[in-house]
């Protein structure tokens, strides 16, 4: 004999399984979206729109154009060297982010002048044959430039930037 199922009995089943369904969708669903929330939480610190603006301002630094001022005529000096008359012509430039330490060197040029051609001509012209030793000169004359700058309490410049560099 075979049992013959009746439309009402296959409806509670196919109820049944028509809730499992979508209990199954639903949870699937609400894991995905922790798992999202989760992840940018742990990478971020906080969920986007939940977390203060003051935060994402402060984490990303201004950008802060750089300014440039040139020497207008270049040092020119004699330079230590053993037995030979050596000379060095460099044209120079000032990079600062603030304009007003541009203007500091400006009024403080024959000054500026002084102390870098006095820095130039104590330079052995060996050292300044290697890539090396013209990279230290120009960190050094910064330093010699933002002293002078904080000795007469000007802001400070960033660096000085070599625009020609000759020495024989």
């Amino acid at each position: 004999m075979a049992e013959n199922t009746t439309p009402e009995e296959e409806a509670p089943k196919k109820k049944g399984k028509l809730k499992l369904i979508i209990m199954l969708v639903v949870i699937l669903i609400l894991a995905i979206g922790l798992s999202v929330a989760g992840t940018l939480w742990f990478l971020n610190g906080s969920l986007p729109g939940m977390g203060s603006d003051e935060t994402a301002e402060n984490a990303e630094p201004e950008f802060i154009p750089s300014n440039y001022t040139d020497l207008e005529d270049a040092l020119v000096t004699s330079l230590r060297a053993e037995g030979r008359q050596r000379y060095a012509q460099v044209y120079l430039s000032f990079e600062a982010k603030d304009p007003q330490a541009l203007e500091a060197v400006e009024l403080h040029m024959p000054l500026l002048r002084s102390e870098l051609t006095m820095l130039l001509s104590n330079t052995d012209f060996t050292e300044l044959r290697r890539p090396e030793g013209r990279q230290a000169l120009a960190e050094r004359m910064s330093e010699r430039v933002n002293q002078v700058l904080e000795q007469e309490q000007e802001p400070t410049i960033e660096r000085v930037l070599f625009r020609n560099f000759v020495v024989q």
